[in-house]
């Protein structure tokens, strides 16, 4: 209040703090008394007036102005006046120096107006600028940060409704309530163990011992079974007079309270998971409805599936060794491997059988985390519901159907690894590969060498420093039937890595009944092995049919009720295959942080390696692996079958009419040509060649032109694609194994037109039935045609008999050649034979009987003994050589026979009918090559291409294909570093999320 009066602000309120002051003011003037008070302020109620007393006389006309302009914000009116000693008395100040505010105001007016005017101009003004000036700064800095904020949008579309969430909510805080009324009260775990202790010391009996020592390892394990026991000794209030068998019946209360609190937890823990599946459901369904979905990051154990995937299918020269870890699941034939498998799993997921070997391939499994419980194959996309018994069912069938394909034919178990994906609520992730049971005897029915190679087999995955083993032992077997236990320690002696799992204990506590044997077992004193750990699990009670939860609730109710727990021969923490579970998942991951980091140093030295000795060997050659290799290869096909279009129509008839005339020029000399020569007349020339022509029209030629068009087409495009081999470099002499496999696989799939032969039969015949020569060109045409067919003919017929008759003068004496014996009854025969034509020129085509015996009889006589076939053999030349010859001339003569060939040969004497045969031919062959040309270019081109795209679509889809087809050292050399940093690339990145999760 007086800082209010300091700074000139009064109002009715002051007379209150004039009063209290009023003793100070009034009283002798000291330095206290003007530190404490120099203003005061005083009420007079008559005339409504306020009046300032100014104590100080050091005041000055300016802070006296000051004063009063500060009371212009007031609704009164005040008396200011200066007390010039402050000794004068009270009556006599406000007597003579009362001071008006009327006359005060008419003295500083102006200046209170310009005081007031700076005052607002100075603060309201400044205020105000810097307010604004301040919002528009704060937003622009606001819309700057804005862009580097993330968006937050989606969270809305991905966290589930408002409705679950409370739901959620609601269940959590019942949770916590009931547990709370579960737990007991505060202290209770130090009472409980003291009583506990103290009980125990007092009993003095194995039993307590035993009990002790169940105590200590459920500390370590499992604390809520361990405080419930507690509770219950607390509770129990035990005492050093309570006989033995009282005792004994408070430790078996105990044992059973303790088992049916772990169970009651374990429920508890089940409801959990299936809330959370039901959420997970709920979040998925409305990512399906919105349509959108948040791109999730690879699990670690899918990004370490990849890995074993891609290690699985290398194969380096360096010998890089996988020694990445995995779970092996090894144990005797129907020791229970794979029931323990599918409790892991928690699915029946393989093949069932009865007394038979199931398993006969490796199968690695990956289990990992998810909101449904499905079941995939590496290399399908299809998922297996594993809540639904069909999907089972067609998952076990499809495991059967791959094993039975793995086995080559005359085996029994394959080596070759087929791999799944198990997803599902509560599942411990790792990796692990069940292999065939180990057996002792071969049957008939298996391969001589099964045994040997399951035991390599196993061998072959327990070699691995860093494999976890599982060894799976039967316990209703007797220990000295093992198989497995020897080879376990053989392969593992200390021990490291070895996890033991007794199998049926539930037949074993039945049926062989040794609880000193049983506990023998499970610490290591039976076999002559060391593990890490020892369980004992229930996987079945003996129908196959029975489902993974049923196994689990008998696995429970027999543990609980077990007289193997009651005794203290099992432990609960080697109990359960969740226990067993838990552990495997725990040293697997173990062991995978310990050894992943110097597998990936391992490749990172073999791609070293390999990449120097590429840079060596092909220097100035791009780095293609047989995928790149073959897209490279494809389109340079695919380029030529483009080029094949190019090829003109004179090219394609060309080739069709010289192959087709090489098909066909045997039959038409031999069949045609030669029989109908023999006539005696043209008419009957004709006739033969008419019926013989038709013959050949109606059934051999169409076929035979087809065949034609198929072979030039391939040969064509065969051409194409090998052109200038000699010039090519290495790189593309790689291609021409791929080429010439789409080759010959085109051929067998390329089938031409069907109706291609009936369209062709009727051109043929039509053609072959015309023997009208209509011009003079023509004519010389076919007269060229047919001396250069008789001339080749010739030629052949020459050479063949000079091959017969052995070098002649000039050969022998030039060449140094000799004749044999053979030759020169050949060229005996020979002569005898021509000597016959000399004397009748017109001969047939056969020698007579007669004709042979003195032919025969005239050689023996010249001293040459040959047999009646070998006359025949050589005459078949002779005739033919003497035939040509003749009709060579004839040909000559007939080159200016147009003019009677008009007239039809009428009193010349000139035969020229054999022209007007070679002319039909000619014409036949002319037409028919069109023809095949324009079912190339229309239709047999085109489906050609087709087929060739096909063949290269499966050829690229079979990597076994094109390891055959693309071959090399260049090629192998790319593939492993191709590899090598994919396996070391898919390791850098598991190992860092493996340090981020960390």
């Amino acid at each position: 209040m007086l800082r209010n009066l300091m700074n000139g602000h009064h109002g009715p309120h002051c007379a209150v703090c004039f009063r209290k002051a009023k003793p100070t003011a009034w009283a002798p003037h000291t330095a206290e008394a003007e530190r404490n008070l120099s203003v005061v302020a005083r009420h007079n109620a008559q005339s409504g007036q306020n009046t300032v007393l100014i104590f100080n006389s050091e005041l000055s006309q300016a802070q006296l102005m000051r004063l009063h302009v500060r009371n212009l914000q007031l609704s009164r009116s005040y008396t200011i006046f200066r007390i010039r000693s402050p000794k004068t008395p009270r009556e006599l100040l406000l007597r003579h120096i009362l001071l008006s505010s009327g006359s005060y105001r008419q003295m500083s007016g102006v200046t209170r107006v310009f005081a007031g005017l700076r005052r607002f101009l100075k603060m309201r003004y400044l205020i105000l600028t810097g307010a604004v000036g301040g919002g528009v700064a704060a937003n622009q800095k606001f819309e700057d940060l804005k862009q580097y904020l993330p968006e937050l949008g989606w969270l809305k579309d991905m966290l589930p409704e408002s409705d679950t969430l409370q739901q959620a909510s609601d269940s959590l805080r019942k949770l916590v309530s009931s547990a709370q009324e579960k737990f007991p009260e505060k202290g209770w775990l130090k009472r409980g163990v003291t009583n506990f202790n103290e009980w125990l010391d007092a009993a003095g009996t194995g039993v307590a011992g035993a009990l002790a020592q169940d105590a200590d390892m459920t500390l370590g394990f499992t604390a809520p079974e361990v405080g419930v026991a507690a509770k219950a000794s607390a509770a129990e209030q035990m005492t050093e007079k309570r006989k033995p068998a009282d005792d004994k019946n408070r430790l078996q209360e105990t044992q059973d309270e303790m088992m049916q609190i772990q169970m009651r937890y374990q429920k508890e823990i089940e409801r959990l998971e299936k809330d959370n599946r039901e959420l997970r459901k709920q979040l998925i369904l409305k990512e399906q409805r919105t349509g959108k979905r948040r791109i999730m990051k690879k699990s670690l154990i899918d990004m370490y599936s990849e890995v074993l995937e891609e290690l699985a299918h290398f194969d380096s020269s360096y010998n890089t060794q996988d020694n990445l870890p995995r779970v092996v699941v090894i144990g005797d034939q129907s020791s229970g491997k794979t029931s323990v498998l599918e409790m892991i799993a928690q699915a029946r997921i393989f093949p069932r059988g009865s007394g038979e070997m199931m398993t006969r391939s490796p199968v690695m499994v990956t289990l990992s985390e998810g909101p449904y419980h499905i079941a995939s194959f590496r290399d399908s996309s299809r998922e297996f519901d594993l809540t639904k018994e069909s999907d089972l069912a067609a998952l076990r069938r499809e495991v059967e159907i791959r094993m039975k394909a793995s086995v080559q034919e005359g085996q029994t178990v394959s080596s070759e690894c087929i791999s799944m994906s198990v997803k599902g609520p509560g599942l411990q992730r790792m990796v692990l590969v069940d292999l065939p049971g180990i057996i002792s005897t071969v049957t008939n029915l298996m391969a001589p060498d099964t045994k040997d190679a399951i035991r390599k087999m196993c061998s072959t995955y327990m070699e691995n420093p860093n494999a976890i083993i599982l060894c799976i032992q039967d316990g209703s077997l007797d220990a000295e039937r093992s198989n497995v236990t020897d080879l376990v320690s053989h392969m593992d002696p200390s021990g490291k890595r070895t996890i033991f799992v007794l199998t049926k204990v539930d037949l074993a506590e039945s049926n062989l009944y040794n609880p000193d044997r049983i506990k023998q077992t499970l610490e290591g004193q039976l076999f002559p092995m060391k593990a890490l750990g020892y369980f004992a699990v229930v996987t079945g009670k003996g129908n196959t049919n029975d489902s993974i939860s049923t196994i689990k609730d008998y696995e429970d109710q027999f543990f609980r009720n077990s007289r193997l727990f009651k005794d203290g021969v099992l432990k609960p923490s080697q109990m359960t295959t969740q226990n067993l579970s838990m552990a495997v998942s725990g040293t697997f991951w173990k062991m995978v942080r310990e050894s992943v980091e110097q597998q990936a140093d391992a490749f990172k030295a073999t791609r070293f390696n390999l990449e120097t000795e590429w840079k060596n060997t092909f220097p100035h050659i791009r780095e293609l692996d047989r995928e790149e290799l073959f897209e490279k290869a494809r389109g340079e096909i695919l380029d030529e079958i483009i080029n094949l279009s190019q090829v003109t129509p004179k090219q394609w008839e060309e080739a069709f009419n010289k192959k087709l005339w090489e098909r066909s020029a045997t039959h038409v000399i031999e069949n045609i040509y030669l029989p109908a020569a023999q006539a005696q007349n043209s008419g009957t020339f004709n006739t033969t060649v008419d019926i013989k022509l038709k013959q050949w029209a109606d059934v051999q030629l169409p076929k035979k032109c087809v065949e034609v068009g198929w072979d030039t087409l391939h040969e064509e495009f065969t051409k194409l694609l090998l052109k200038n081999k000699k010039q090519k470099s290495e790189e593309d002499a790689i291609f021409d194994k791929l080429k010439m496999s789409v080759i010959e696989t085109c051929k067998t799939k390329h089938q031409w037109e069907s109706k291609a032969e009936d369209s062709l039969r009727v051109i043929q015949l039509n053609i072959l039935e015309d023997r009208s020569v209509s011009d003079k060109a023509q004519w010389d045409s076919a007269i060229k045609f047919m001396e250069e067919i008789l001339r080749e003919r010739l030629k052949q017929t020459e050479e063949q008999l000079q091959e017969m008759t052995g070098p002649g003068m000039w050969d022998q004496w030039a060449r140094w050649k000799y004749s044999t014996d053979d030759h020169r009854d050949r060229y005996a025969v020979k002569q005898e034979l021509e000597t016959m034509l000399v004397s009748s020129p017109q001969h047939k085509l056969h020698l007579g009987a007669d004709e042979l015996t003195a032919a025969r009889k005239n050689l023996q006589n010249k001293g040459y003994d040959v047999d009646e076939d070998y006359i025949r053999e050589t005459w078949y030349y002779v005739f033919r050589q003497n035939f040509f010859k003749r009709a060579l001339q004839q040909a000559q003569q007939c080159k200016k026979g147009f003019y009677y060939y008009q007239r039809g040969f009428q009193d010349t004497g000139l035969d020229c009918h054999d022209v007007v045969l070679f002319w039909r031919l000619q014409r036949m062959l002319n037409v028919t090559s069109n023809a095949l040309r324009q079912q190339v270019v229309n239709n047999e081109a085109r489906r050609l291409d087709r087929i060739i795209k096909e063949v290269l679509e499966d050829m690229g889809d079979d990597k076994y294909q094109l390891k055959k087809v693309l071959t090399g050292r260049r090629v192998e050399l790319a593939e492993e570093l191709k590899k090598v940093r994919q396996i070391q690339e898919k390791l850098e990145e598991f190992i860092q999320a493996l340090n981020k999760e960390k």
